[in-house]
């Protein structure tokens, strides 16, 4: 017959893999906040990491059900710390500067890589106006 004798051999299969691999990324998330964790000291992280590895199943629900609120606190809290990061990135890159980018559309447009319209809609885009 083959590996798979029927349809709902293969569908069985598949949950089994769906599961096995949910199962991984909440011990990887665990870890992650069991080292993301500010109140807990070196040794308990030692003791919970010991844990997780040699009785993951156990230690997950258990740290879960007793350390649950706190990681959705903690994730919960870094989210504004990536946000910010991540506009102030964006403002850096982009229009930070409006004159160097009208200075380079212009050096473009004297060079002819690009029409007087779209040096305007640059300029426009720069100075924050709307074309």
């Amino acid at each position: 017959m083959g590996l798979f004798a029927t349809v709902w051999d293969w569908i069985w299969f598949s949950f089994w893999i769906f599961a096995y691999i949910a199962y991984l990324f909440t011990l990887i998330y665990i870890a992650i906040d069991i080292f993301r964790s500010h109140d807990i000291g070196g040794w308990m992280k030692a003791l919970w990491i010991l844990l997780l590895v040699f009785l993951p199943f156990v230690t997950g629900l258990v740290y879960l059900i007793v350390r649950g609120q706190g990681m959705a606190e903690r994730s919960s809290s870094r989210r504004p710390e990536i946000v910010e990061y991540s506009d102030e990135e964006v403002r850096k890159v982009s229009f930070a500067n409006p004159a160097d980018e009208i200075t380079k559309a212009a050096a473009l447009r004297d060079q002819g890589v690009i029409t007087d319209g779209e040096f305007n809609a640059i300029k426009a885009k720069a100075l924050g106006e709307k074309f």
